[in-house]
C-alpha cells in the first residue's frame, strides 16, 4: 500500500475506511484548475493501491458542488493552445472521468447548489449521487460554444437517465432540477442540504462494513457488461461469483447464518 498523499488542490479527509473529498474553493462556486483536475485524476488513479480507502465521498464546499472549468484560470488559456495542446486537456479531462469509473471502490457524490460542466460529470460517474432540493446540474458544454460530448457524456448519460433525456441537456445546456434528477435515476436519494454529506458518508460506511472484494467484483461487472451480449453477461457473472465464492468473506457469512450471527466482512 502507498502512503496517501496530501492533496493540494482539494481537501481530502479520512472516516474510517471512507475517504471524504472536498472540493474547496467556495468563494467561486469550487471551479476545478489544471492543477486540481491533475490531482483529482492522480487520486482515482491510485484508488487500487490504496487498501486503506474502501468508498470515497466526494463534495464541495460553501453550498456548492462544483461549477466547472474555471473561467479565467482553464477556458481563457485554452484559446491560446494549439490543437496538439487541446487534444492533451481534453484527453486529461477524460482520463478523470475514466478513473472514478474504473476506480475498485465505490464513489458516492453528495451534490448540493450548482453543478455544472465537468461538476456534472464528476457526478455523473459515481456510482451512487445524493443531491439536495438546491442541487442544480447542468451540462452546459453547448452554453460555451462546444459539443455537448465531454469527458463521455454522450456515452454515460444516456445509461443513467436515458437517450432522450440526456439528448435534451447535452443540446440544450439547460439545468436539470433536482426534482428531475431523481425521478430520472440521476439522484438515488435527495435530502434536505443539512443531511446531506452526513448521510452520504453513513451510506458509504455501510458498503465498506461489507464485502469490499465483492465490491468491487459487482462495480467492474456494472462497467464491463455494457458491451456484453446476455449470454456473454451471464457467464462472466458466473465467473465472478466463483472468484468471490473462493473469498473468505463468503466462509464467513455462511458461519455466521449458521450460528444466527451478524457477519463482519474483512474484504478477503
Amino acid at each position: 500500500m502507498m502512503a496517501i498523499p496530501t492533496p493540494e488542490h482539494f481537501d481530502l479527509a479520512l472516516r474510517g475506511d471512507v475517504a471524504i473529498v472536498t472540493l474547496n474553493r467556495p468563494e467561486k462556486k469550487n471551479p476545478l484548475t489544471f492543477e486540481s483536475y491533475a490531482e483529482l485524476r492522480d487520486f482515482f488513479r491510485d484508488l487500487d493501491r490504496q487498501s486503506a480507502i474502501k468508498a470515497v465521498v466526494i463534495t464541495g464546499a460553501g453550498g456548492n458542488f462544483c461549477s466547472g472549468g474555471d473561467v479565467f484560470e482553464i477556458i481563457q488559456p485554452l484559446l491560446e493552445k494549439d490543437m496538439a495542446g487541446l487534444l492533451e486537456f481534453a484527453r486529461m479531462t477524460g482520463d478523470l472521468a475514466k478513473f472514478i469509473n474504473a476506480c475498485p471502490v465505490p464513489v458516492i457524490a453528495a451534490v448540493d447548489g450548482v453543478c455544472a460542466g465537468a461538476g456534472a460529470m464528476i457526478a455523473l460517474y459515481a456510482d451512487i449521487r445524493f443531491g439536495t432540493p438546491a442541487a442544480k446540474t447542468a451540462f452546459l458544454f453547448t452554453r460555451v460554444g462546444l459539443a455537448g460530448c465531454d469527458m463521455g457524456a454522450c456515452a454515460m448519460l444516456p445509461r443513467v437517465i436515458g437517450q432522450g433525456r440526456a439528448a435534451d441537456l447535452l443540446f440544450t445546456g439547460r439545468t436539470m432540477t433536482a426534482e428531475e434528477g431523481e425521478r430520472w435515476g440521476f439522484f438515488n436519494r435527495v435530502v434536505p442540504p443539512e443531511k446531506l454529506l452526513e448521510e452520504a458518508i453513513a451510506y458509504a460506511a455501510r458498503l465498506t462494513a461489507g464485502p469490499n472484494f465483492a465490491h468491487g467484483m459487482t462495480k467492474t461487472m456494472l462497467n464491463q457488461e455494457w458491451d456484453m451480449s446476455l449470454a456473454q453477461a451471464i457467464e462472466a457473472e458466473a465467473q465472478a461469483q466463483a472468484i468471490c465464492m473462493q473469498t473468505r468473506d463468503f466462509h464467513r457469512a455462511f458461519h455466521a447464518f449458521a450460528e444466527k450471527e451478524k457477519p463482519r466482512f474483512e474484504g478477503n
